[in-house]
């Protein structure tokens, strides 16, 4: 029946500051024409970008568990060029025996998570 996810879609309230926060900073490729809705390329599957403000829900358990995550090949690598950006890393890096993970926030508030397997 179901054999993968297609697309994941979150809000951002200014297309611009998403636009290169994920173009330039994760490095996704944008893969519709301007003036459509954004779509990026994420292995086989979409991300899409939707105009609207994020609001985290006020009853969210666990409160800090990440709207997308991103699996990475070289995670110290990805932390460099967030820093390069100047992008915030809120907490430490997370591991377990089986994978290494950081979580982050885009310029519209969703939380993101970058996560390498072992």
């Amino acid at each position: 029946m179901i054999q993968e996810i297609g697309t994941v879609s979150i809000w951002v309230d200014d297309f611009d500051a998403a636009l290169h926060f994920y173009s330039d900073v994760l490095g996704l490729a944008l893969i519709t024409r301007p003036g459509e809705v954004p779509h990026f390329s994420v292995g086989d599957s979409m991300l899409v970008l939707l105009k609207g403000n994020y609001c985290l829900p006020t009853d969210a358990f666990p409160s800090d568990f990440p709207q997308v995550t991103f699996k990475v090949d070289n995670l110290n690598a990805a932390i460099l060029k967030l820093r390069e950006h100047g992008i915030e890393i809120p907490g430490t890096l997370e591991e377990r025996r089986d994978s290494r993970w950081i979580k982050l926030k885009d310029p519209a508030g969703n939380l993101l998570e970058l996560v390498e397997v072992k």
